[in-house]
């Protein structure tokens, strides 16, 4: 009985419903439909104090799953991203617009997550330290450049000089080319999953134990542990990583082929793949070439076999190899631009366009959520917050503030609230 009440005490902290605990789950005797459509983290209050593309991933999506996030940001400029543009969207940015859906401004929090510099909240009393004294069972997250200790830690940590760091950027980019920077923040998204993980994974621990925890996530050790099988052929096999393009350093054939109006790509991962990929090229002559009979064959001899393949893409429209490679079962596609991937049929079925109504510039839409559930729909798609639009309500409704404290705090410029027109 003690430790069911115990499990009941976590939950309630943790903004889960408390009904009947036992072996077959949670009861909370709501209707099925009700309980089907439960969000895992409704009742969560998460206090956002990150800024960029890290953070702010990490608790959008934390957001997606029901969490309610306050966002904290500086009075007058706020979130960095506000300003990196263009392009805008009205006034807005859309770097911002793109990862701060689900986001209020305010000051209190159940799931604690930052990204300053080692130290710098322990100043302003807001260190683990001095949170943990206040509220135990806090899943307080910090998300920084290189780690909370260590000769580098006091560095500022930028996704371009943690990808170059990492070793990312040194095997991105054209064979015998320069380094070249992922299109986008590769470093950043990971991180901020990690954290995403992180904070789901604390708050199973403070089910068990009822109380929080610190997380250190940092840009460096995630994308070196990203690096996968790249590190591990240096780290077993002392094999040093280079730069290859599209192509991959162990598979033969697995790269982009341009193709008489774009670039197709296609991965034979096993013989018989390759096989097929001969077929469908009508060159069925390479499949019992005693050079090219096994992927290890094929890695041997690469240059000599994609010439052979590029001088064959290189015949036919892009179309037309989608239409032969069609049910094929190898692996291929297109190497899509924008106006591809949202026209992209999978894409638009899985959808993966989210339209939201923005207040000062109408209806937008940005990226969808990338996984789904059976037993509940993510939440409804909300916009970012103008910049102060929730203060006021959050001082009054959350922190209990009357009219006459808010008004000072105002007066002060403590805090802004968005002035509508």
């Amino acid at each position: 009985m003690q430790a069911t009440l115990a499990r009941v005490a976590a939950l309630r902290r943790i903004g889960l419903p408390s009904g009947r605990v036992g072996g077959r789950g949670l009861w909370t005797g709501r209707p099925q439909s009700d309980i089907d459509n439960v969000k895992p983290l409704e009742g969560v209050k998460i206090l956002d104090l990150t800024r960029v593309l890290a953070g702010p991933f990490a608790t959008m999506n934390l957001g997606d799953l029901g969490a309610e996030v306050i966002k904290v940001e500086r009075p007058g400029a706020g979130d960095d991203t506000r300003t990196w543009g263009p392009p805008f969207v009205g006034t807005e940015s859309t770097y911002f617009l793109s990862v701060n859906r689900n986001k209020k401004l305010a000051a209190v929090c159940d799931v604690f997550v930052e990204n300053y510099v080692p130290g710098k909240l322990s100043t302003m009393g807001l260190g683990y330290e001095d949170i943990d004294k206040i509220a135990p069972h806090i899943i307080y997250c910090s998300i920084t450049g290189y780690g909370q200790t260590g000769p580098m830690s006091q560095r500022a940590g930028y996704d371009a000089i943690a990808s170059a760091i990492s070793g990312l950027m040194h095997i991105t980019g054209p064979e015998d080319g320069d380094p070249v920077r992922p299109g986008v923040a590769m470093t950043d998204l990971a991180t901020g999953l990690y954290a995403y993980g992180a904070i789901m994974a604390g708050l199973i621990q403070r089910y068990k134990t009822g109380r929080g925890l610190f997380i250190d996530c940092n840009l460096l050790s995630s994308q070196v542990a990203c690096l996968t099988q790249v590190a591990v052929n240096y780290l077993i096999g002392q094999k040093e990583a280079k730069r290859w393009g599209t192509a991959h350093g162990s598979i033969v054939p697995y790269q982009a082929f341009k193709t008489k109006d774009g670039y197709f790509v296609v991965g034979a991962g096993n013989d018989q793949q390759f096989a097929t990929v001969c077929k469908i090229l009508n060159l069925p002559e390479l499949i019992d070439d005693s050079k090219y009979k096994t992927n290890h064959l094929r890695v041997e001899n690469r240059k000599e076999l994609i010439k052979i393949l590029s001088a064959r893409f290189e015949e036919e429209m892009t179309t037309k190899w989608l239409y032969f490679f069609e049910g094929s079962g190898v692996p291929y596609g297109p190497i899509n631009n924008m106006k591809g991937v949202f026209t992209e049929p999978q894409v638009l079925h899985n959808g993966l366009i989210m339209e939201m109504k923005h207040p000062t510039v109408g209806k937008i839409s940005v990226p969808g959520p990338a996984v789904r559930y059976s037993k509940f729909k993510m939440s409804e798609a909300r916009p970012p917050p103008l910049l102060g639009q929730h203060t006021t309500c959050i001082l009054k409704e959350v922190l209990g503030y009357d009219d006459r404290a808010v008004g000072e705090l105002l007066s002060a410029g403590v805090v802004t609230q968005h002035k509508t027109k």
